[in-house]
């Protein structure tokens, strides 16, 4: 951090001058509030700033633990950053993001890995990768849901597959009605069998499967199954609405 003149950087709320003061406070007790405020600063509702793709060495020395602060916190970050559309930081900080999909990899075969964390790392794999849209589109399988829009008729849809069921839902599931078992509105989905799939859902299933995240890969045959639309009946593959969305 000596080398970079961090007051020449922005973030999302400005200078930049703050950040290596905000590194140099982890490895205590309020690690949590530290990343919360890094996050905030540096990956502020997904967006990516020049300071940010300068704390990538840093995040290295984190995830390497030449340096505090933890290194799924590190992987996930820099996961977020890489997926930043800027060709030049990217070749700038190739050696970078190779160490730190070593890690990544490493972290996600850790079996005692929850699903969430696991998800995350699955998108820092496939952003140091350079994967594609699922790197950051993955993350509907840790919200449960993927607010989409019928190809047909245009109607927006909520494809919920957690807590609340597994269902495609015109309008808000939730709220909508007030009673979470009322069902109107709602058409079921066609989960894939492991066999049909291929591409990046054959991948992403296969992984999950492999470090035993029975969870993940079931959500992920409903994102890459079929849904119907409650209000034209129109049959989509859920996963190309998804692409659509984040293309």
């Amino acid at each position: 951090m000596t080398t970079i003149d961090w007051a020449e950087l922005t973030h999302a709320y400005g200078s930049a001058e703050n950040i290596p003061g905000l590194f140099a406070r982890l490895g205590g007790t309020e690690d949590d509030d530290v990343w919360q405020e890094l996050w905030g600063s540096l990956c502020h509702q997904g967006s990516v700033y020049d300071a940010s793709w300068a704390a990538m060495p840093v995040l290295v020395d984190i995830a390497l633990d030449r340096a505090p602060g933890g290194p799924i916190q590190a992987v996930t970050m820099a996961g977020l950053i890489t997926t930043d559309p800027d060709e030049l930081s990217r070749k700038r900080y190739a050696r970078e993001i190779a160490q730190l999909l070593a890690v990544a990899r490493r972290l996600r075969a850790d079996p005692s890995q929850d699903s969430h964390t696991f998800v995350y790392l699955q998108m820092a794999v496939l952003a140091f990768e350079d994967g594609g849209v699922w790197a950051e589109a993955l993350e509907g399988v840790n919200s449960e849901e993927y607010d989409l829009e019928c190809p047909e008729c245009e109607e927006g849809l909520f494809v919920a597959f957690g807590s609340y069921g597994v269902f495609t839902s015109a309008g808000d599931y939730v709220t909508g009605t007030g009673e979470e078992e009322d069902t109107e509105g709602r058409t079921e989905l066609i989960p894939a069998t492991p066999d049909q799939l291929d591409g990046i859902g054959a991948r992403l299933h296969g992984e999950a499967v492999e470090f035993g995240q029975t969870e993940v890969a079931t959500a992920l045959t409903y994102v890459f199954g079929r849904a119907s639309c409650p209000s034209c009946e129109a049959v989509f593959t859920v996963s190309e609405e998804v692409e659509k969305q984040w293309i």
